[in-house]
């Protein structure tokens, strides 16, 4: 009913335009024929001739015949020697006996002919047609300025599952439990609120979704979207805010004036930070239009009435950013945490973005689970979408379990670069400093293991080494922290210890280094000299509404030395470790090296099995 409802407007709205254009084209028609009256003087060729002239003409025989048109007092005719001629007569009695004592042959129009559609065109069409045209102006005024006056309209529709081909659900999210479990309370009471009201449960305000980008946040609105069977208002956040003072909290208003009459119903906000940022914020704070916008949506918000069952649901991957009074209960009761998956979540997400294509026998979801640790959700369906990109290429009718394994790389470290051509001494370079890295990892007890080495470039990397955890980690021990150092530091060694020079090669892995032994001393708490103490704070950051003032360094400038010889000193400690390792087994380093020239790829069990110590993989 709705879509015949919708294709009628359209249709009505279609006509209206086809009018439109056809009195259009008719008052251009008028103009012209207007001109064409006004301005043509008959035939092209046909001489204007004084009536003087003319009975000069007549008196000499050489007219043969005429018309005479009482309409407009015009005569026209032609001489004897062809020349087509046009004059005004006046009222003269003996024109006639005259014209007829010359043997002229004289044609008479109908006094009516022409005299009705001759006033018409001189003296009523410019009326006519100034009419039309400001009826026309003026009605394009108005409709500019009821698009003026629709600013304040907020630009969302509200949706409705029943006009909907793809409707999304809870199924169809995966990775994210504790989030659904929350949510689906909140669709629980728009279905079912006599139940909580009997019992004297209010109804929460809003549930505010945070997490990082890529973790499912609009995927669950969409789903609470399907699940609600309720109208759903959907907009971002930067939609609110134009040039215009006054619009955004216009836009506010109208959005929950709608939201209140179709309740219940669910507003859903998406970057909610764009809007809700911190008040004040800005040298000397501010007034702007986005802090008004955020006064409206905290009074709209606060304003529902006890019956009102009209749910705000806003997503943001900023948190820190949002301004308190957005955050305290009442406004956003729940805050849920959208974080990312485990490796159970992976698996799960894995198989619903696999639906749906041609997966080869090969296929183990699991392994490709465990092999992608801190991916998202978009992440995995990026993998997947780029395993069924890369069987397109290959013209494979099935994806293979090497495809997926390629993807997990390309998504990874990037695309290989088969272009690029590396001379065979970076080569060898780049061969050695991977297995450095890879020999020092394999060597320590507590590291990761290693997933694979590549000196094949990908992205910005001329090679790298992959080390994957066995399981999903979410703290990292002190040894753990030294032994990433340490293994950072087997590339640089690695170069060093076989060629006696060293590269640029390794700047990313000596930044890395140097912001781990940072952590490990300032913000972990680590070292034995400085002790359990964080040193520097967050940098404040004035457009978020902080204090414009330098706290970041609150020690003094003896500890700010002992805190560098502190990093200095644990940075050379790993380093002096990592090399014993290698000096240890340098001959595998160079045989290995070899061997990775050749093949340009190792994976981790080969190299486990190369290396002569079995390790935990995991595959």
């Amino acid at each position: 009913m709705a879509k015949k409802k919708k294709a009628a407007k359209n249709k009505a709205n279609g006509n209206k335009k086809d009018w439109r254009t056809v009195i259009w084209y008719f008052l251009i028609a008028l103009m012209a024929l207007s001109i064409v009256t006004t301005y043509v003087q008959g035939p092209q060729g046909q001489t204007q001739m004084q009536f003087s002239e003319f009975m000069s003409e007549v008196e000499k025989g050489n007219i043969t015949e005429l018309s005479i048109r009482r309409s407009d007092q015009t005569i026209t005719g032609a001489t004897k020697s062809g020349t087509e001629f046009k004059t005004y007569y006046i009222n003269y009695p003996e024109l006639v006996p005259e014209l007829r004592k010359q043997g002229v042959a004289i044609k008479v129009n109908p006094t009516d002919s022409g005299w009705v559609w001759s006033i018409f065109i001189q003296a009523l069409l410019p009326f006519i047609f100034i009419g039309l045209l400001w009826f026309f102006i003026f009605r394009q005024a108005q409709g500019m300025n009821s698009q003026a006056m629709s600013f304040g309209k907020n630009k969302s529709a509200a949706w409705q599952k029943k006009d909907q081909k793809e409707i999304k659900t809870f199924k169809d999210v995966a990775g994210v439990d504790e989030a659904i479990e929350e949510l689906e309370e909140i669709v629980e009471f728009l279905k079912h609120p006599k139940k909580y009201k009997d019992i004297g449960a209010k109804i929460p305000k809003g549930a505010l979704l945070m997490g990082p980008p890529g973790t499912g946040k609009t995927l669950l609105a969409k789903a609470i979207a399907g699940e609600a069977d309720v109208p759903f208002f959907s907009l971002s956040g930067s939609e609110f805010v134009e040039m215009f003072v006054g619009v955004g909290a216009s836009r506010v208003r109208d959005l929950f004036a709608q939201a209140k009459k179709s309740a219940p119903s669910i507003i859903f906000v998406d970057e909610i930070d764009a809007v809700g940022r911190h008040r004040g914020s800005g040298l000397g704070g501010g007034h702007d239009e986005r802090e008004q916008t955020l006064n409206q949506l905290l009074v709209e918000m606060d304003g529902f009435s006890p019956t009102e069952t009209v749910i705000v649901i806003a997503a943001t991957n900023r948190p820190d950013i949002l301004d308190p009074a957005l955050l305290r209960p009442g406004r956003f009761d729940r805050q849920i945490v959208v974080d990312k998956p485990d490796v159970g979540g992976r698996l799960s997400i894995l198989k619903i973005h696999a639906k749906g294509k041609k997966l080869g026998k090969d296929i183990n979801l699991e392994i490709i689970a465990k092999r992608t640790p801190g991916f998202t959700g978009a992440d995995l369906a990026n993998l997947i979408n780029e395993g069924a990109l890369l069987s397109a290429r290959k013209n494979n009718k099935e994806i293979s379990m090497t495809e997926l394994e390629e993807a997990t790389d390309r998504v990874i470290a990037g695309p290989e670069r088969k272009s690029k051509i590396i001379e065979t001494k970076e080569k060898e370079i780049v061969a050695y400093h991977e297995l450095g890295h890879a020999i020092v990892a394999i060597a320590l007890p507590g590291s990761d293991p290693v997933h694979k080495i590549s000196i094949l470039p990908r992205g910005q990397a001329l090679g790298y080494t992959l080390q994957l955890p066995v399981s999903d980690k979410h703290l990292m021990s002190k040894l753990e922290i030294e032994n990433q150092i340490k293994v950072l530091m087997g590339g640089r060694i690695a170069e060093d210890l076989i060629f006696n020079e060293i590269t640029s090669g390794a700047s990313n892995d000596i930044e890395r280094a140097t912001n781990l032994a940072r952590s490990y001393v300032c913000q972990y708490g680590m070292s034995k000299k400085l002790g359990a103490r964080k040193y520097g704070n967050t940098s404040s950051q004035v457009f978020l509404g902080k204090s414009y003032s330098d706290q970041s360094k609150d020690y003094s400038e003896e500890t700010a030395h002992d805190i560098d010889t502190e990093i200095r000193e644990l940075i050379e400690t790993c380093y002096k470790d990592a090399k014993t390792i290698l000096v240890k087994h340098k001959k595998k380093l160079i045989s290995l090296s070899k061997l990775l020239i050749e093949k340009e790829v190792l994976d981790g069990p080969e190299f486990s099995k190369l290396f002569g110590k079995e390790v935990v993989t995991t595959a």
